[in-house]
């Protein structure tokens, strides 16, 4: 829906929820200025949306500066949805699977165009890298998109590189969802960064339905291409327990 579309009060809505989507994908720190040029709105809307974001919370002043950050609202929420979920249930599989595996595991989640780590994951502490990941440069994404009967690549729009290895090409990226569900995981070599590759497989609820992906990280040397298929015969018998505790509620 256009934003010229929606009633007065969602599209208020909508750009206070692009503005905090702004410090996931422009860094950690912005100010008024910068927030209405990423989003394309007037100064004075910009510094009423992060004045009013603020109050309740969900942002914060950096000291003595006139930039903002995230608040503490954000993470009360993140601490939320953690426990309501049952994500904390999934850590003694993930240190096992760590332990087995010599990778770092996590769990993801879609949303809308991202695959997004909720517990585990290689997230990168400056960069935020691994946190929120492109569908179509992750093997997370991939996982979580081919056996969606109502996805389609043309929904992403351009796919852009990250890396020199990035599918980029609709195509392309269709039969790589296609060889997905032929094997049963997927596989990202060093399309979201380079030096790093990560095996990915489906964890499924009771009806059948991908709810979330087990993604298997490691630099190149520790995962190189012949221990793929060993990784993830390792990560299909660990979805079954994730699928347990987090999926399958106990009869």
């Amino acid at each position: 829906m256009a934003e010229e579309s929606r009633p007065a009060g969602a599209q208020a809505v909508v750009r206070a929820l692009r503005v905090l989507h702004c410090f996931r994908d422009h860094g950690p720190e912005l100010g008024a200025t910068d927030i209405a040029r990423i989003l394309d709105l007037r100064t004075s809307t910009a510094h009423r949306l992060v004045r009013t974001l603020a109050a309740e919370g969900f942002l914060e002043q950096a000291p003595g500066t006139a930039r903002y950050r995230l608040g503490a609202s954000v993470a009360e929420l993140g601490q939320v949805l953690y426990r309501q979920r049952g994500l904390h249930r999934a850590e003694p599989l993930l240190a096992s699977l760590a332990e087995v595996t010599r990778t770092s595991p996590g769990l993801a989640v879609h949303s809308g165009r991202r695959a997004v780590v909720v517990v585990g994951g290689p997230a990168d502490p400056e960069s935020g890298l691994g946190v929120s990941i492109p569908l179509h440069a992750s093997a997370m994404g991939k996982v979580l998109v081919a056996w969606n009967p109502d996805f389609d690549v043309a929904d992403l729009g351009e796919l852009p590189a990250l890396t020199p290895r990035t599918i980029t090409d609709p195509r392309r990226l269709r039969a790589e969802l296609e060889r997905v569900r032929e094997r049963g995981y997927a596989l990202n070599d060093e399309e979201q960064a380079l030096g790093k590759r990560t095996v990915a497989v489906p964890l499924a609820d009771e009806y059948g339905q991908v709810q979330m992906a087990l993604a298997l990280r490691a630099d190149t040397e520790g995962l190189p291409l012949e221990r793929v298929p060993e990784l993830a015969e390792i990560g299909r018998e660990y979805a079954l327990a994730f699928q347990r505790v987090l999926l399958r509620p106990a009869r």
